[in-house]
């Protein structure tokens, strides 16, 4: 059986052996990275470590950085500011998406919340125009209906 909430490439799968031979890493050295945190294997009712094609990857990873002459601790410092950065990039297109829908669903339609083309906005004296004045009005009224819902009034 298999547990679709787990990815497939997060599901552990090989034994310590197997993942010692496809990575061209120890057993030892395969614990020793897990007694240091730089891997997490699952581990089946008995104790016994997974390894999922994801740690095979970060493995991967692993070896690159220890062949460049990095330190263990240097290592997972490394691999955090790089797990932390993928899941920036991950909220910025996030945001991104959402603001490109935001603006979408903001643009005046003709007829509906738009002034006409041929009525100019009126600056005077480093006000804001008609609009811009329209829109800050709208604004206080509303903070000033919050202040008034929070105070009971």
């Amino acid at each position: 059986m298999t547990d679709d909430s787990v990815s497939r490439s997060a599901r552990g799968v090989y034994g310590i052996s197997v993942t010692s031979e496809l990575s061209g890493v120890g057993p030892q050295t395969l614990r020793l990275y897990e007694r240091r945190g730089l891997l997490a294997p699952s581990r089946t009712d008995g104790g016994t470590r997974r390894y999922s094609d994801d740690d095979l990857e970060r493995l991967r990873r692993i070896t690159e950085l220890v062949d460049q002459g990095v330190n263990l601790a240097g290592i997972a410092h490394i691999l955090d500011l790089e797990t932390r950065n993928s899941q920036l990039e991950s909220d910025y297109t996030q945001l991104e998406v959402l603001n490109a829908r935001l603006k979408a669903d903001q643009r005046p339609t003709p007829g509906r919340n738009a002034a006409p083309a041929h009525i100019p906005v009126a600056q005077d004296a480093g006000r804001a125009g008609y609009r811009e004045g329209a829109a800050t009005r709208c604004a206080a009224f509303v903070r000033d209906a919050d202040a008034s819902a929070r105070n009971g009034i």
